[in-house]
């Protein structure tokens, strides 16, 4: 009698679909969108130092990067679902620390929020490797975009206003967001993912599975794409709001302009049918030549800042076309078995890229103005491109069975 009176959808729960892991790709959009142009210009007003602000940002990168590999092993003595619940509990400590005011505070915040994002990343990758089927890839990641599309069209403008207004807010609503995002996790009851007979072995360390990634030469390129494609945003995030305050322009352009940027996502869907239409390689290999092309122009044209600006937007519109797209080579290459382990090499590209984007910057700016970090992402995303060539034309088309008859 007591079963009876049990709802079917808590006695068992529904399948996870790909409007569900949409719907919390949302949540951290929000959560995550609130703060991205919140803290460049925080740490740049703290510390004065565009030099000092690429250094905290290379010291994190390696602190996430670190983390992110660690999460297998910690995956084999702590069940997923507790994992990404300690993941998204982070972003709310970091909220908590920011609200003290100090540069150490933001800088705590900074740091619990790269971790918070790494380790959400790799049990988010790893559940929809298990419950989504790899020909609908695209149009999971697609839906990802176009939900999340909202909270980071909303949430970079909103967020350097409300920091101009009342410095705590954009930190309170970002916590709110957070919150919201655990509960959706635990709305959707995704457990601790499909468990694999293959996948019970005793736990490789991570030098294993590094090794068994750099000898499939599939997964080093879609890694490497990535990567590159990650250095571009923080070119774009990090180096544009302090480009802008060098040539006088408001502290609130560079979040207006990634707000700009990201209400392109709502185009996701028609990106994911120009890449339908064109192949995965073809889609990648244009969105890599027109942010290279738009990377250079913005270096080029750094004494006109409108104009660069301006480039540097057209370059950010190619990033999102790669966003669509360019993960998915490294997604459909990925093992069964070894699911949980290529996630997290896989996650590893936002800490590659945070780690070598900040030291790189570093670097150039010890010889050149900001302008400088653009015409090096431009090198990178150039050399992207050509790797893309290597990629098969027919990636990711639904392949036609014949039967004996036809």
């Amino acid at each position: 009698m007591l079963e009876r009176r049990i709802p079917e959808w808590l006695r068992h729960a529904p399948a996870p679909s790909i409007r569900g892991f949409a719907t919390l790709a949302a949540c951290e959009a929000a959560a995550r969108g609130m703060l991205i142009s919140v803290f460049p210009v925080a740490l740049y007003n703290a510390l004065q130092d565009a030099a000092l602000v690429s250094r905290i940002y290379f010291l994190i990168g390696l602190a996430s990067l670190c983390t992110g590999l660690l999460v297998p092993w910690i995956n084999r003595h702590m069940p997923r679902r507790w994992i990404y619940g300690l993941g998204a509990s982070l972003f709310t400590i970091g909220t908590a620390c920011a609200l003290t005011g100090s540069a150490a505070g933001v800088i705590a915040a900074l740091a619990c929020t790269t971790l918070s994002t790494v380790i959400t990343f790799v049990c988010f990758n790893a559940y929809v490797l298990d419950y989504i089927d790899k020909i609908e890839l695209g149009a999971c990641e697609t839906q990802r975009l176009f939900y999340s599309a909202l909270g980071w069209t909303i949430g970079p403008v909103a967020g350097v206003t409300l920091m101009t207004l009342w410095p705590p807010a954009p930190f309170l609503i970002s916590g709110a967001a957070s919150i919201a995002m655990l509960i959706t996790f635990l709305i959707m009851r995704l457990g601790n993912g499909k468990l694999l007979t293959r996948a019970r072995r005793a736990a490789p360390n991570p030098l294993t599975y590094l090794g068994r990634f750099f000898a499939q030469p599939r997964l080093v390129a879609g890694w490497l794409f990535a990567v590159i494609r990650s250095c571009g945003w923080w070119a774009y995030v990090i180096y544009l709001p302090i480009y802008a305050l060098h040539a006088g322009l408001p502290d609130t352009v560079g979040g207006t302009m990634l707000s700009l940027t990201n209400a392109t996502l709502f185009l996701t869907p028609l990106m994911l049918r120009l890449m339908r239409r064109l192949s995965i390689r073809g889609t990648v290999r244009l969105g890599f030549a027109g942010a290279t092309l738009a990377f250079t122009a913005a270096a080029i044209l750094s004494p006109w800042p409108i104009a660069a600006t301006s480039a540097l937007y057209a370059g950010s519109v190619c990033l999102i076309l790669l966003d669509v797209s360019a993960g998915l080579p490294f997604l459909m290459a990925v093992k069964p078995s070894e699911r949980t382990e290529m996630s997290a090499v896989y996650s590893s590209y936002r800490d590659v890229s945070g780690i070598f984007t900040p030291g790189a910057a570093w670097l150039v700016l010890l010889v050149a103005p900001v302008w400088g970090i653009f015409a090096a992402t431009a090198g990178a995303l150039g050399l992207a491109w050509g790797i893309a060539a290597s990629l098969h034309p027919r990636l990711g088309t639904q392949r036609i069975r014949l039967t004996p008859a036809e």
